[in-house]
């Protein structure tokens, strides 16, 4: 039988297997012969921490009735803190949106299921903002095969060691728990003949073998289609210039389609009451269905025509995920222990882009692909052992965590290379094998201070073979006033280190001129290298707030946030060196100038967090949250130069906005349970207005567009569920009822397509 620790997947065979084995034996011994007295309860620093202000959880019940037509990203949005961005603030690729937990940006969540890592997204190259050609890590299973989705946010999320300094999404897959078959499908149809429309069918199969042994199946396919080519097209703008010609802008690609096909299988052993093992292999593959996007977004393409492409459904890029995993689970006299060792290879195959000028991110061939394989090694083990500090209960935690990524771009061949005349450097000889082996150890205690003070303290040191070694760890505290009202808070230090790409040899960006940051515009070319010096990305997260439980089935929260995120790391705007290199456009040596990766060292975001959940009478519930945001920014400091032309220009300074979010953003949903069968639910987000970013971060120009802010919108939902007491569960509705379809031009915060009014059903039996 599973307790609810059991449950939780964070930890390592790596280092357990053996270690939980040679314990079995004696553990065995001291339950047989002694009775122990309990006493009181204590909590895992990490089951303490998930009752943080920062921690929501998605329910399997909530994934029934709120419809999530293709990625789970799309219900996990409507979390507090949550939003879904682009991987820069930039707007490039901005239709590939992703989880950003409290305006840190995509990058800084870390994605587990079943509590590991899923670092399938870091084989996709980082252009100059750090922005990815990806669709994200949160559609690797589909929602049908979820038991929950955990939402951390803030200082709880620091133990989760890199990558984790905006939060963690932990997606937890169904147990084999008992016998069942359940198959299902769904469909999702826009009422807009521009948008794609989606099907998906699955199959979920567990079976207990016998008393030990039981085992899990599952299979998916969904489809969905791309947006039409000229879904924007009306949001082109044309300006006539003083000689009668006129010029308009680039019509902005809509949302690409997709095709997911997952197969997963587990085993599950439990040979004694105090080890539980389970062997996991699973393969996925996501094929997009091209929609016309560029990096630029500027609508030049070489050798292809992108209409063409969109027209035949053409498959420009796909990801394929392998994974095997081999967890325990131990239960002895002296504690427990839970730990997992997994592989995971992600091949991610692309058509090849041009690498640089107007034609850069941009599709140049309907034959050629390129193609990059990140392997990643991940394990982790855990002890948790009851104690007493001072006669005050407590429960230790000491961990040791270890992520090994290796990046293979041998195949990759659309990327530039700096050659210098003098011989210095020459990245078309980089070693295309990048890697990078960080050991984390970590010690956490949860302690019961007295019956109102709850004290959570951690400390971690994380040694990589890149960066040398980075501490952190903080504190978290609960405080009941009373029975009804607690006060909680932490502060804590997470990070996240380099990526494979920003210190790849051959991974080289350039810019012909107008690419090139202050002052240099137009007086290029402009390289960006790797950097092997960089240092890991570091924030210090804080959160305080309250939380109400009291009469009337009310549950309600405050929090302010705040985070000060120092070394960022992007492409550098300093001018590091000058050198003769050879131009491939015009086959020549010329001078040019060279940047590189760089920490950037000041951000910061802070804002106020608030839920209200109300079982306001015995047939309805009411829950509503909403996110509010102080401040989202970096701050670039540029030094100036002189450009070839002699000119001199002075050292200037800008703010940026780390990601774009809503200034506001708020949820609401009414549960009307009508009888036993029959459930009502009508939702809403609301989201408040997106301010253009003044200046490029990139650049560190000002913006021709920045008065192009996003006004604010409202989508309203209407879900149904019906339960049929023969297996048959049935759900349908209306998304965006009042068909606010929002559409992208590119320019200022119009960066993102948001779908008009659809219609979706779907239909699961259970054996």
């Amino acid at each position: 039988m599973s307790t609810a620790r059991m449950r939780l997947a964070s930890g390592s065979a790596l280092l357990l297997c053996s270690f939980a084995m040679g314990q079995a034996a004696l553990a065995q011994d001291g339950l047989n012969d002694e009775v122990f007295d309990l006493g009181t309860v204590v909590l895992t620093a990490e089951e303490q921490i998930k009752q943080a202000l920062g921690t929501s959880t998605v329910t399997e019940g909530d994934i029934e009735r709120l419809p999530v037509v293709n990625d789970v990203a799309e219900i996990i949005r409507k979390m507090p803190g949550v939003n879904l961005s682009g991987t820069s603030s930039t707007g490039q690729r901005g239709n590939q949106r992703q989880v950003d937990i409290r305006g840190m940006g995509p990058e800084n969540v870390l994605i587990l299921i079943d509590g590991k890592p899923v670092l399938s997204r870091m084989s996709v190259k980082q252009g100059r903002s750090s922005e990815r050609d990806s669709r994200g890590d949160t559609n690797w299973v589909p929602p049908e095969m979820i038991d929950s989705i955990e939402v951390i946010r803030g200082p709880a999320a620091a133990r989760y060691g890199s990558g984790a300094a905006g939060g963690v999404i932990n997606i937890v897959t169904k147990a084999p728990d008992e016998d069942f078959l359940q198959v299902g499908t769904s469909f999702d149809s826009p009422q807009s003949d521009d948008e794609g429309m989606t099907q998906r069918y699955n199959l979920l199969w567990a079976k207990r073998l016998n008393d030990e042994v039981a085992l899990r199946f599952s299979a998916n396919y969904n489809k969905t289609d791309a947006d039409s080519y000229d879904i924007n097209e009306s949001e082109i703008e044309c300006t006539t210039e003083a000689d009668g010609t006129e010029s308009c802008t680039a019509a902005q690609a809509g949302t690409e389609g997709v095709v997911n096909r997952d197969y997963a299988v587990r085993l599950d052993w439990a040979p004694s009451a105090a080890n539980q093992f389970n062997l996991e292999l699973g393969y996925s593959r996501q094929g997009n269905i091209y929609a016309g996007d560029s990096q630029l977004g500027n609508g030049q393409f070489l050798n292809v025509d992108p209409e063409s492409l969109v027209d035949d459904g053409t498959e420009t890029n796909s990801m394929e995920r392998r994974t095997v995993a081999l967890t325990h689970i131990g239960s002895y006299g002296w504690g427990d222990t839970n730990s997992f060792v997994q592989f995971e290879r992600t091949d991610n195959r692309r058509l090849s882009e041009g690498p640089a000028g107007r034609y850069e991110g941009s599709i140049n061939s309907s034959d050629s692909y390129d193609k990059a394989v990140l392997t990643a090694v991940s394990g982790k083990s855990e002890a948790f052992v009851g104690h007493s500090i001072g006669g005050r209960a407590a429960e230790l935690t000491m961990g040791v965590e270890v992520r090994y990524e290796e990046l293979d771009l041998s195949g990759y061949n659309s990327f530039s290379s700096l050659v210098a005349e003098d011989g210095s450097i020459d990245t078309s000889d980089g070693d295309p094998l990048t890697s990078q082996m960080t050991v984390g150890l970590y010690v956490e205690d949860n302690i019961i201070w007295n019956d109102s003070l709850t004290l959570t303290p951690s400390l971690r040191f994380d040694h990589a073979d890149t960066f040398g070694g980075t501490w952190s760890g903080g504190l978290n505290a609960s405080y009941a006033l009373n029975s009804a009202w607690t006060i909680k808070g932490g502060v804590a230090k997470a990070y996240k280190a380099p990526t494979v790409y920003q210190m790849a040899e051959n991974y080289v960006y350039v810019s012909s001129g107008n690419g090139c940051p202050y002052p240099y515009y137009g007086d290029g070319p402009c390289y960006v290298m790797s950097n092997d010096d960089l240092e890991p990305e570091t924030s210090i997260n804080k959160e305080i707030g309250i939380q109400y439980q009291g009469s009337q089935g009310i549950n309600a929260t405050l929090t302010y946030f705040h985070n000060d995120y120092r070394n960022k790391i992007q492409s550098g705007v300093d001018q590091i060196a000058t050198l003769s290199a050879y131009n491939a456009r015009y086959d020549l040596y010329s001078d040019s100038r060279i940047f590189q990766w760089d920490n950037i060292p000041e951000s910061e975001v802070s804002g106020l967090e608030g839920s209200f959940a109300w079982a306001f009478a015995p047939d309805f519930n009411l829950t509503v949250n909403g996110t509010y945001m102080l401040s989202s920014k970096q701050t670039l400091e540029i030094d100036g130069g002189t450009t070839s032309d002699g000119t001199a220009y002075g050292a200037r300074t800008i703010e940026v906005p780390l990601s774009l979010v809503p200034k506001y953003t708020v949820n609401a949903a009414l549960d009307w349970y009508v009888n036993d069968r029959f459930t009502l639910t009508p939702s809403l987000t609301h989201y408040g207005p997106t301010d253009a970013p003044k200046e490029s971060g990139v650049t560190g120009y000002d913006n021709d567009d920045s008065d192009d802010d996003r006004d604010p919108y409202t989508l309203v939902n209407i879900g149904m569920n019906y339960r049929f007491g023969n297996g048959i569960d049935l759900k349908a509705g209306v998304t965006n009822a009042f068909d606010t379809q929002v559409l992208r031009s590119g320019s200022g915060a119009q960066t993102y397509n948001e779908p008009g009014r659809a219609f979706y059903l779907g239909v699961t039996k259970t054996f």
